[in-house]
């Protein structure tokens, strides 16, 4: 009988590593880029098109391969960055398991140019679907290029998966951006179908971060330092008041590699507890530097996932070091009864000099002259005198007709009773206001009907009515506008203002009035009728945060996305008290609407119960 286990070809089981290591074109970015920061570059370009679907360029001036290693590289576990089992103890590069070029050649065509410093010429290889081209002599610079063409050209199925050009730049800008902030020594350029995205020169940390989110960032953040035997933490926490509802600029490293951990999250959230407003999510840069062989990088595929040997120790550090910076820099409120705010000296006085007080003397003062003991010394002599402004409140009567003589004797006035007022008016006139609306808990509001009663969910309804007014604002008619006195200037990293600019058009039909677009900011003049101005911030971090994944290509479902974003901000809350007139505006508006039952997250908006349902719980 013939066996039935076989070894794969070496193309087949490149593809398969593929599926693993390469998803997406922003997995090609990371695995070039950290290539090229192993190859101690100083000077790293990125260059995509079309979203990274024909074109991921990376050139680096780093140590670059002689003609042996140009061909090894792209076999499958070769590598430069371990020797033995043992390494993976003791990691300082980026990559170690030799998949990444191998994979990746597998499903692109690829064309590499490197050249050592010391050697005249370079060499150029050609790779497509793992079958070797060409390979040649070339006169070239130092260092290394790849050039990673038509991805997934040979797997038609993964490429028909990918997302829009919109996305996949997304996915590739928060790549280039985790590899960037990682290494602020290094200067990094980013073009995109030609155009200039990202020129981060070698800079010092805090710069870095601003120049990848926009000159503004520099405000919110609070520096965090701390040195231990088992972790050194530095980098930089927002304050609480710059707070997001997204999880966008939330970084880790470990050893100047990005990785994802929901329980260091959690101690960072831990330290802000109390400071922060429901849902909201602060910003972090977090460095932690650890002992190599404290960690275990290989769990994961992407590398993004860490075992740490002391979780606890480092929660604890991370969380108590968030939580000294926030109250060193008065981010943070201090409890303390014996404390007198006034007497606190602000921080960056902590190391100035006392200065010596100055003594101001009138010269010219006599304490004998006339005009000084009549204002300084009041006795019983007649020099004293009254304050003519006390007889003032007499001319508040002047011209009133004296109908009757007051004497200072309070037995003789008069005062009308309650009774006097209640009788203006007959009881037949007084009509009697019933109240047909009732709120329950801050949450439900209910109403009696014919044949029992509806129960509402306020939040819900509201949802419903604001998203039917949105989108017919931005569908049927053009919405009206309230002008600002004072124009309003929002701050956003650079790929939430290209979100913002494909969203400006539906925007504008819901009632904004954008007076000034930049790199990093917009002015906005006017807002929506139904928006007040304080709000105007939260509806767009929401709208961005919901449209994170991507725009919808026609024209409708994005409207219909803008329209749901904005009422679930603008949606009053669950536990906020209405007032009778607001209950009942809220109902007759919910059942005025075209699709009254269901949110517009299609859960139900109301209920009702039948004068029998209520029978049947009373019967016996």
């Amino acid at each position: 009988m013939s066996s039935i286990i076989q070894l794969l070809p070496d193309h087949v089981a490149n593809q398969i590593a593929a599926g693993e290591v390469v998803q997406r074109p922003a997995s090609v970015v990371k695995e070039l880029l950290e290539n090229a920061v192993d190859a101690n570059a100083t000077d790293i370009k990125l260059i995509i098109k079309d979203a990274g679907k024909s074109l991921v360029q990376v050139i680096d001036n780093g140590k670059g391969m002689n003609v042996t290693d140009a061909r090894l590289c792209f076999e499958r576990h070769a590598t430069s960055k371990i020797r033995h089992a043992e390494d993976l103890f003791t990691l300082h590069t980026k990559g170690f398991r030799g998949e990444a070029l191998a994979s990746i050649a597998a499903i692109a065509h690829v064309e590499m140019k490197t050249k050592q410093d010391q050697e005249e010429l370079g060499t150029q290889i050609v790779i497509e679907g793992s079958k070797f081209i060409s390979q040649e002599s070339a006169v070239l610079p130092k260092g290394t290029s790849f050039a990673v063409k038509n991805l997934f050209f040979n797997i038609p199925a993964r490429r028909n998966f990918l997302k829009s050009d919109t996305v996949e730049y997304r996915h590739i800008v928060d790549e280039f951006q985790r590899v960037a902030l990682a290494h602020a020594n290094i200067h990094f350029t980013f073009y995109h179908n030609g155009s200039e995205m990202f020129n981060l020169p070698s800079s010092t940390l805090r710069q870095r971060v601003v120049n990848v989110f926009s000159g503004k960032t520099n405000e919110k953040l609070v520096p965090v330092q701390e040195e231990t035997e088992i972790v050194t933490i530095q980098g930089f926490v927002s304050k609480p008041e710059f707070a997001k509802k997204n999880r966008g600029e939330q970084f880790f490293f470990v050893n100047d590699r990005f990785i994802k951990s929901g329980y260091l999250h959690h101690a960072v959230m831990a330290a802000y507890d109390g400071i922060l407003k429901d849902g909201a999510q602060p910003s972090y840069f977090l460095y932690l530097s650890v002992p190599p062989n404290s960690i275990d990088i290989n769990i994961h595929p992407t590398k993004t996932e860490i075992k740490f040997d002391d979780e606890s120790a480092l929660y604890a550090i991370l969380r108590a070091s968030i939580k000294h910076s926030l109250g060193q820099f008065n981010v943070a409120p201090v409890l303390d009864f014996e404390r007198d705010a006034n007497l606190d000296t602000p921080y960056h006085y902590k190391d100035l000099e006392g200065a010596v007080p100055t003594i101001q003397v009138d010269s010219t003062f006599n304490p004998f002259s006339d005009d000084k003991v009549n204002k300084h010394y009041a006795g019983s002599g007649s020099s004293y005198k009254k304050p003519a402004a006390t007889a003032n409140w007499e001319s508040l009567y002047v011209g009133l007709k004296q109908e009757a003589d007051f004497t200072t004797e309070s037995t003789e006035f008069s005062f009308e009773s309650e009774e006097v007022t209640g009788s203006l008016f007959n009881d037949e006139e007084v009509e009697h206001v019933v109240q047909n609306v009732y709120q329950i808990h801050k949450k439900y509001i209910v109403s009696p009907i014919k044949s029992g009663m509806v129960i509402v969910d306020q939040q819900r309804a509201h949802q419903r009515v604001l998203y039917e007014q949105f989108l017919t604002n931005m569908t049927v008619h053009q919405a009206s506008s309230q002008q600002l006195l004072f124009p309003l200037n929002l701050y956003f990293s650079s790929s939430e203002m290209e979100l913002i600019d494909e969203l400006k058009l539906s925007l504008v039909n819901t009632g904004f009035v954008f007076e000034e677009t930049n790199d990093d900011h917009v002015v906005i003049s006017g807002i929506p009728v139904n928006v007040t101005e304080s709000e105007i911030s939260m509806v767009l971090e929401q709208l961005l945060s919901d449209l994170h994944d991507g725009i919808p290509e026609n024209s409708f479902s994005q409207n219909d996305t803008i329209a749901k974003s904005m009422a679930k901000s603008l949606a009053v809350k669950t536990g906020i008290s209405l007032t009778i007139k607001e209950q009942e505006n809220l109902v007759n508006g919910l059942f005025a609407c075209k699709d009254p039952n269901v949110s517009p997250f299609q859960k139900p908006t109301f209920i009702t119960m039948r004068v029998e349902d209520i029978d049947k719980k009373f019967a016996l």
